[in-house]
């Protein structure tokens, strides 16, 4: 319990833990604890808190009458703790922006290790979206444009240069910063939920996840230019493949969630993917975002012309017969459905097929043969990058 209030309130950043008594670490915790005596009492403080279109979307994701005795319900200035039994927490319903938060992670995994499998998370949070509406309605259309720029270098932009990212950390407490959709979501997946709903209200947005497993143990993903993208080389064994960021940071762990949503578009890449920055859609259309693999190249994990470099979730996809033939052969830069002008899902599919079946038929010369179309298809503008 401690742990969950001290990461809602940003006890930690306030105080050296290492150095401060207990007994004071107790005092600032208290000061941030209370209790609701009935369930009216906790329904009047969500309106309060929201409104009563928010009440009635978290009453049809979670049962507050069943529940009640079960659920911390927190806001930017309480967290109701003291009447609830911890050995037999439902729900958690955190009020507090995300973004006020300062160790978002550690913040979820605060919320995953109080919850049992099963258990319900609802929270809020103030993307970019919401960030740039509420400047505009401040400000007005024609200024707000102007100071929605200066927001975007000083609290989206410079915090992703590697060396200005600790001053910037060091001056906010990272606490001011909005965060994409795509980042708030992706890092509740890599704390261990899974999405159910997500929906945009009275100028924040609200998010429903359930815990299904335990937090993910692995490295945080990198926030900056360049990324490392897990992907399938050759012999089936996973090969770190760079490229110039053109998603949120944590869309990696989103994935699934995508295609289970919205499925594969025509160029076989999932479809309605909001994890794509806006520049970042530029960046792909002009094959932009690719140049970074020529690392990979020279690394000797993969060679220009080739199958494309593949996560496991699409990988999983191919049929067997693709799948055994293309991991006995280093990944591509430039994929054989440039080649072929096969963009689609499908087309993808069967573009390798036919790229494999000439490899094995002419080793020495497939690859510079289709380098050469590929590289015609993309000067004369018959195939872009989606």
């Amino acid at each position: 319990m401690e742990g969950y209030i001290e990461y809602v309130h940003n006890i930690p950043v306030n105080r050296n833990r290492a150095s401060v008594r207990l007994g004071l670490k107790n005092k600032d915790i208290n000061i941030f604890s209370s209790k609701m005596d009935d369930i009216k009492e906790l329904k009047d403080a969500i309106v309060t808190e929201s409104s009563q279109y928010v009440a009635d979307y978290i009453s049809e994701h979670l049962d507050l009458e069943k529940y009640f005795r079960s659920i911390i319900f927190s806001t930017s200035s309480k967290s109701y703790v003291d009447n609830i039994n911890f050995d037999d927490v439902h729900a958690i319903v955190n009020f507090k922006p995300i973004n006020e938060i300062c160790y978002i992670n550690e913040h979820f995994k605060s919320v995953n290790k109080l919850l049992p499998d099963g258990g319900i998370y609802i929270g809020r949070t103030e993307t970019y979206w919401e960030r740039q509406q509420r400047i505009y309605d401040f400000f007005g259309k024609k200024l707000g444009f102007i100071m929605w720029l200066i927001d975007c270098l000083l609290n989206r932009f410079l915090p992703k240069i590697r060396f200005i990212e600790p001053i910037y950390k060091f001056f906010t407490n990272d606490h001011v910063h909005p965060k994409s959709i795509a980042e708030v979501l992706g890092r509740l997946v890599y704390c261990g939920f899974d999405i159910i709903d997500f929906e945009a209200m009275d100028g924040l947005l609200y998010f429903v996840v359930i815990k299904t497993k335990e937090p993910l143990n692995e490295p945080d993903p990198s926030y900056h230019a360049i990324v490392k993208l897990k992907r399938i080389g050759k012999g089936g064994n996973f090969i770190n493949v760079y490229k110039f960021r053109t998603m949120h940071p944590y869309s990696e762990y989103l994935q699934d969630y995508i295609i289970k949503m919205n499925g594969y578009n025509k160029s076989g890449k999932p479809a309605n993917d909001f994890r794509v920055a806006r520049w970042g859609k530029y960046m792909r259309k002009f094959w932009i975002d690719e140049i970074p693999q020529i690392i990979n190249v020279f690394k000797g994990e993969m060679k220009l012309f080739g199958v494309r470099p593949l996560s496991k979730v699409r990988f999983d996809e191919f049929p067997d017969d693709v799948q055994q033939e293309r991991i006995k052969y280093k990944p591509g830069c430039i994929p054989p459905y440039v080649a072929l002008n096969m963009p689609d899902s499908s087309g993808n599919i069967e573009a390798e097929r036919i790229y494999l079946r000439d490899l094995k038929k002419s080793p020495n010369f497939t690859d510079i043969r289709y380098l050469i179309k590929a590289v015609n298809n993309i000067i004369t503008n018959k195939i872009r990058s989606s």
